[in-house]
C-alpha cells in the first residue's frame, strides 16, 4: 500500500483518538462549537497543544489591537525630542543617520534638514511621560498604560511593515496575530466569531488594508478574521436566503452536515469540517450579531465618553466602542484599522485631524474596560508599522514639513493585560532616528502578546507542508520588564 496513504491513515486514527480523549475531559474551547461526529478531528496538535488550554496561567483573555495604519509619527506623539527644534532646519548629522536604508521617496534629496515638532509636549501623571498637546485625552490616562518608546522593525515600506507586524513575516500568506489566538486558544462564545476585524478612515493619506493581514494563513479557515462592516448588514452572507425561513435554514444545515460527514469519513480532509463549522457560526451569528452591533442601550454617560462619533458608524470612534462590545461578549481577538497616518507632505494639518480622530475613543475604551473591570484581563494596544524620520521629506517651511518611512524606531502603547501601567519603556536618541535603549523588536512584541494569553510563542506550532511552522516565526523573546 502506498506510505502516503498509510500515513493519511495513521494520521487520521490519532486525531480520532485524540479528539474523543480530549472532548472526554471537557478541555477543548472549541468543543462548543462542533457538531456531534463531524468534528472528530479537533484534537491535539503537533506542539502538544490542545486548543483552548493554555500552556500557562494567562493574564489576559482577550486583546484590542487599535492599529493606526500608516505609521503615526513618534515625534508628534510620544517621543519627545526638544533637541529637534534646536536645530531645525540644520542637516542631520551623518554619524545619526549611518547607512541606513532610505525609501525612493526619499533617497534622492540633496538635503536631509532636521524638522523639530509643530506641536508641544507636557508631561503627565506619576510617571512624568511626555505626550503631544494632539493627544489630551490619552495624556489623562497615561498612569493606566504603559508607552513603548523603542519598537523597532526592518521593514521599511508599508505593506511588508504592515504585514510583518499583523503575521510575524514580511510575506503574505502566514497566519495573522488574531488567527494565532483563535488556534491556541479557541473562542469564549459559540455565537461569535473569535477573530473580528474592524476598519475605518481618517483624512490623511491613507495605505490599503487587505484581507492578507486578518488571514488564517496555513491554518484551518474557521480562524481567519470577519470583517463586521457599517453597513445593515454588518457580517455579509450570513441571514437566510429570501423565501426562506429559520426551520428550512436548519434543516438544509443538518442535511448539508450529513452530506459533508460522509465526505469526511471518506477522505479525512479538516477543511471538510472547518466549512460545516463556518456555515454553523454564520447560523448562530443571525442572532448575536444584531444585538452587539446595537449600541441604542448604551447609557448617555458611555456616548460621552466616547465623543458622538461614537453614533457614526464606520468611525473609529463607533468601532472602539464595537470593540468593547465584542470583547466582553468573548471574542478573543479584536482588530481595529484606522486608515491615513501617512504624512509624507502636509504633516501639521493632517496629524492634527488624524489625532483628533482617535484620541478620546481610544482612551476612552481603556477607562470604559477598567470601569468595567475588564481592563486586567483585557490587553489593548495602539500603535502603526513603523515611525517616521526625524529630517523633512521634501521641503521644509516654518509652518509645514513631512515624515518618510522610519524602520529604526517607533512608539506603541499599551495596557491592562498585565502590562505595568504608568511606565515608559525604552528610549531614542536626541534626535528621535535610533534605539538607545532596551529595543523591543517586532518578534519580541509578539511573543509578549501570546506570553500575556497564556501561550509559549515557542510552542505555538503546526505542521504544514511536512514542516512544523511556529507561529510566531523563529525569533522573539518576552519583554518581560514591562510585566506585572
Amino acid at each position: 500500500m502506498d506510505k502516503e496513504i498509510l500515513e493519511h491513515g495513521f494520521n487520521f486514527n490519532r486525531r480520532h483518538f485524540l479528539s474523543k480523549l480530549s472532548l472526554g475531559l471537557g478541555s477543548v474551547a472549541l468543543g462548543s462549537l462542533l457538531i456531534p461526529d463531524l468534528f472528530k478531528g479537533s484534537g491535539l496538535d503537533e506542539s502538544g497543544l490542545t486548543p483552548g488550554i493554555p500552556h500557562f496561567a494567562p493574564k489576559a483573555k482577550r486583546v484590542i489591537y487599535l492599529f493606526q495604519n500608516g505609521a503615526p509619527s513618534q515625534l508628534e506623539s510620544f517621543d519627545y525630542k526638544p533637541k529637534l527644534r534646536e536645530m531645525n532646519g540644520q542637516e542631520i548629522p551623518a554619524s545619526v543617520r549611518g547607512n541606513q536604508r532610505l525609501t525612493g521617496m526619499t533617497a534622492n534629496q540633496a538635503s536631509f534638514p532636521l524638522a523639530g515638532s509643530f506641536i508641544d509636549f507636557k508631561q503627565y501623571g506619576e510617571s512624568r511621560a511626555w505626550v503631544s498637546d494632539l493627544f489630551p485625552h490619552t495624556a489623562k490616562i497615561v498612569d493606566d498604560i504603559c508607552i513603548v518608546k523603542s519598537m523597532f522593525t526592518e521593514a521599511i515600506n508599508h505593506d511588508p511593515a504592515l504585514t510583518f507586524v499583523q503575521t510575524g513575516s514580511q510575506q503574505g500568506n502566514r497566519p495573522s496575530m488574531g488567527a494565532w489566538l483563535s488556534y491556541g486558544l479557541g473562542s469564549e462564545n459559540k455565537n461569535l466569531p473569535a477573530f473580528t476585524v474592524l476598519l475605518s478612515r481618517g483624512i490623511g493619506n491613507g495605505q490599503g488594508v487587505y484581507s492578507k493581514l486578518w488571514t488564517n494563513g496555513f491554518l484551518d479557515s474557521i480562524h481567519q478574521g470577519v470583517q463586521f462592516s457599517k453597513g445593515d448588514d454588518p457580517v455579509l452572507y450570513i441571514k437566510d436566503p429570501e423565501g426562506m425561513d429559520r426551520m428550512a435554514r436548519r434543516k438544509m444545515l443538518d442535511n448539508l452536515s450529513e452530506l459533508n460527514q460522509l465526505a469526511y469519513n471518506e477522505f479525512g480532509d479538516p477543511e471538510i469540517t472547518t466549512k460545516v463549522q463556518q456555515y454553523e457560526m454564520a447560523y448562530r451569528m443571525q442572532t448575536a450579531v444584531p444585538e452587539v452591533m446595537d449600541v441604542s442601550k448604551e447609557p448617555d454617560d458611555v456616548i460621552k465618553l466616547y465623543g458622538p462619533e461614537c453614533l457614526v458608524p464606520g468611525t473609529f470612534a463607533a468601532n472602539c466602542l464595537l470593540a468593547r462590545k465584542l470583547s466582553e461578549n468573548g471574542v478573543r481577538f479584536v482588530q481595529l484599522y484606522h486608515q491615513g497616518w501617512d504624512q509624507h507632505g502636509n504633516l501639521p494639518y493632517e496629524i492634527t485631524s488624524q489625532a483628533k480622530d482617535v484620541d478620546q475613543a481610544s482612551a476612552a475604551l481603556v477607562t470604559d474596560l477598567k470601569q468595567r473591570g475588564l481592563l486586567d484581563e483585557t490587553l489593548v494596544i495602539w500603535g502603526g508599522e513603523f515611525g517616521r524620520t526625524s529630517y523633512s521629506q521634501g521641503k521644509l517651511t516654518k509652518d509645514n514639513y513631512g515624515r518618510d518611512h522610519h524602520p529604526r524606531c517607533f512608539s506603541i502603547w499599551m495596557a491592562g493585560g498585565g502590562v505595568k501601567p504608568g511606565i515608559v519603556y525604552g528610549d531614542t536618541d536626541d534626535f528621535g532616528y535610533n534605539v538607545i535603549k532596551d529595543p523591543v523588536h517586532v518578534h519580541d512584541f509578539q511573543a509578549t502578546v501570546m506570553h500575556q494569553l497564556g501561550l509559549d510563542h515557542e510552542k505555538l506550532i503546526f505542521k504544514h507542508l511536512g514542516r512544523r511552522y511556529r507561529l510566531t516565526d523563529v525569533a522573539g523573546k518576552v519583554v518581560k520588564d514591562i510585566l506585572v
